[in-house]
């Protein structure tokens, strides 16, 4: 990583950063990779994944095609639309190909920023998220909610006069309406130069045993999840250039080899990717 990477830790005592995990209590990040096959959870994580699997056992699949999608998306994005700059919001626990391991295989040269306030998250991002010596790769503790915040220090590694790639998935579903969701990603768009893209995306609401899934989720959970329906995730890509295949199922868009054929086309789980224009 670059030296930005611990700036937002330097001196903070590894037991009070473990103090704030809250083990005894699930969070989205650690259920989120448990799904994925992931180890770094603890039994209140695991407790209540299991719970969801037991009610909607696609909940699963649905995290491995969301991360099927960000890879499909990434290497778009550093290949054929020859973004070198990416601020990935929502970074959830390293795993396999992460934002700044697809892009820099495809663009060596390219500069990462991850945005989490998962303190799990950022312990394993200070060991993790290496960068390639042409990039760089910075890793921020901060909300979605507090995006002049995040905007002000990944200006330490992103320059903002040149396109950015704005990476959302699965975030905004943990924001209620009440926090103005579309609000935020339009003020993080709006300080994004003309060039730059949104790639997005979230869980749909039109599937009763995920909406009952979801609701015991929040019930057990320190946080939420907020499902929505396909016109409101849509609503994130107003005013953008929508690429084909448009507003999709995550497993719908642009699948490569590996996906047609061997995963549903239909999914509770909506995605796309657009450009900002003048």
């Amino acid at each position: 990583m670059t030296d930005h990477s611990s700036g937002d830790t330097e001196g903070v005592p590894k037991d009070e950063l473990f103090a704030r995990l809250q083990a005894d209590r699930p969070h989205s990040a650690r259920v989120w990779g448990f799904l994925l096959g992931g180890k770094d959870n603890y039994p209140a994580d695991r407790q209540v994944g299991e719970m969801i699997v037991s009610m909607f056992p696609d909940i699963a699949l649905l995290a491995r095609l969301q991360r099927r999608f960000l890879s499909r998306a990434v290497r778009f994005l550093a290949g054929p639309a020859s973004i070198r700059q990416f601020l990935d919001i929502g970074t959830g626990l390293p795993t396999v190909d992460n934002t700044h391991e697809v892009a820099q295989r495809v663009a060596p040269e390219s500069r990462i920023v991850y945005v989490d306030n998962d303190p799990l998250v950022l312990v394993h991002a200070q060991a993790l998220l290496t960068s390639t010596p042409e990039g760089a790769c910075d890793y921020i503790e901060a909300d979605v909610r507090d995006p002049d915040l995040i905007l002000e220090k990944a200006a330490r590694t992103l320059d903002f006069t040149r396109p950015v790639a704005l990476t959302l998935l699965g975030i905004m579903g943990q924001i209620p309406d009440s926090d103005d969701p579309w609000g935020i990603v339009r003020r993080l768009l709006d300080a994004l130069p003309e060039g730059s893209y949104l790639a997005l995306s979230d869980g749909t609401n039109t599937n009763p045993a995920l909406n009952h899934a979801i609701e015991t989720y929040n019930a057990n959970s320190a946080s939420s999840y907020h499902l929505r329906s396909p016109e409101a995730i849509a609503r994130y890509f107003e005013g953008l250039e929508v690429l084909e295949p448009g507003v999709v199922p995550t497993s719908a868009w642009r699948p490569d080899d590996y996906d047609i054929g061997s995963t549903p086309t239909q999914v509770d789980a909506l995605c796309g990717v657009a450009r900002k224009g003048a």
